[in-house]
């Protein structure tokens, strides 16, 4: 069967895309490059974040991947290194960018955190100060690079006065060039501006041969960023179960989709 018949069900979005001929070139690399996301692409969203374990089956896939010496498996998140190290569960890990690229862990476990302007870890302190006496703590997220709120799973009304809690105090900070006030599924985020995955995507195929195989998973619209430096580079996967608008060549429906792409990637390793 050829790679054309077996993605033939996989959601072509781009005219010039063809996830077939793709995986046919990575049967063919000696070296090949697989980006991943982590929330909502290798793990379903929850509540719970502390529980946001992979898809069934995923670790193992992962696991058959990363065995192969030909294949670079880097995990890019918006989540902080430190948390994605038990949630993904394999050993040995594959290399992880954490904090939309403001930290790096390299495979080897060599590890690089982030270098912030004076006074920025200050001012992250004062917020996550502030969010605590005013906000739930299991709707907080404290990371290296920013602070977060999140509403999934809470009632409407308290999903609200939660957002708008988080919208009013930051207004203040959208026009300082040090912040990004970014809004994700399921909550809003105050980051440390000047870092994106796609900062993280340019870094990985800066000294990649153009022959290289490179393909990036993702879901939510903060991958946009590395869909954008991958543009002619890679194959751009959307994982998710409604489509949205993106610049992705394909679209996966998870979990059965998601773990067929890495299944056709394991034969092609």
């Amino acid at each position: 069967m050829s790679a054309s018949d077996e993605t033939g069900d996989f959601r072509v979005l781009q005219a010039n895309a063809d996830p077939g001929n793709f995986l046919r070139d990575v049967r063919r690399a000696d070296t090949r490059l697989l980006l991943l996301d982590y929330d909502g692409t290798l793990a379903p969203f929850t509540p719970e974040r502390d529980r946001a374990f992979p898809y069934p089956g995923v670790r193992e896939l992962l696991t058959r991947i990363l065995a192969d010496e030909r294949n670079r498996v880097v995990v890019i998140s918006g989540r902080a290194v430190a948390d994605l190290i038990p949630l993904l569960g394999i050993d040995p890990l594959p290399e992880i960018w954490g904090s939309h690229g403001w930290e790096h862990r390299m495979a080897d476990g060599t590890y690089r955190g982030p270098a912030f302007p004076d006074g920025l870890a200050e001012l992250f302190a004062a917020e996550w100060k502030w969010l605590q006496e005013h906000i739930p703590r299991q709707q907080l997220e404290r990371k290296p690079a920013s602070v977060a709120v999140h509403w999934r799973g809470v009632g409407d009304k308290e999903r609200e006065r939660i957002r708008a809690a988080a919208e009013k105090r930051w207004a203040a900070f959208e026009e300082m060039d040090l912040l990004d006030l970014h809004a994700f599924d399921g909550g809003l985020e105050l980051r440390a501006a000047g870092k994106t995955k796609g900062d993280a995507v340019h870094a990985l195929l800066h000294d990649l041969r153009d022959s290289v195989p490179a393909a990036y998973l993702g879901d939510d619209k903060t991958d946009e960023d590395a869909f954008s430096a991958l543009e002619g580079r890679g194959l751009r996967v959307l994982v998710r179960r409604e489509l949205r608008p993106t610049q992705a060549d394909v679209h996966l429906i998870p979990p059965e989709e998601l773990l067929r792409f890495l299944t056709h990637w394991t034969e092609s390793a």
